[in-house]
């Protein structure tokens, strides 16, 4: 029994919640999210309602290089729905995949398919990559706090 608690208590993940605009770490990665705006998609890509819009700064304070991805990312709405990132070049700093380096900082921005609300609080949940084997979640409210 004390093993299987333990087990059970090792890989459980940390949630850490912050505001809009306030830095959160996940593995070796400080991050920075706020809210953009809505936007609806270029010629290429429409959205099936409308793309709810994020600016992410991130900062690889580890020793390493590792990896930043859309996929990390996902919307939760107030009832706990998840959506997942909507990839696109919809302008030069929109995210796929980043090598980023160590003591290096970027700024990109990724989107989410969401039939918006204006009234319904919005969070950014940040996932580490499996090579920054963290338990580390960041939750980060970025509308209707």
């Amino acid at each position: 029994m004390f093993f299987a608690t333990y087990m059970y208590n090792e890989y459980q993940p940390n949630f850490i919640l912050v505001e809009a605009g306030q830095p959160v770490q996940v593995g070796p990665i400080i991050y920075t999210v706020e809210h953009l705006g809505m936007h609806e998609g270029d010629d290429d890509i429409k959205p099936n309602e409308i793309f709810f819009k994020i600016n992410i700064i991130a900062e690889n304070i580890g020793s390493t290089t590792t990896l930043l991805s859309g996929g990390q990312f996902y919307l939760l709405d107030e009832n706990d729905k998840k959506y997942r990132a909507v990839y696109g070049q919809f302008d030069s700093e929109d995210l796929y995949n980043d090598n980023l380096k160590p003591n290096e900082s970027i700024t990109r921005t990724t989107q989410f398919d969401i039939p918006f609300d204006e009234d319904m609080k919005y969070r950014i949940g940040i996932l580490p990559t499996k090579e920054q084997s963290s338990k580390d979640i960041g939750i980060i409210c970025v509308m209707n706090c």
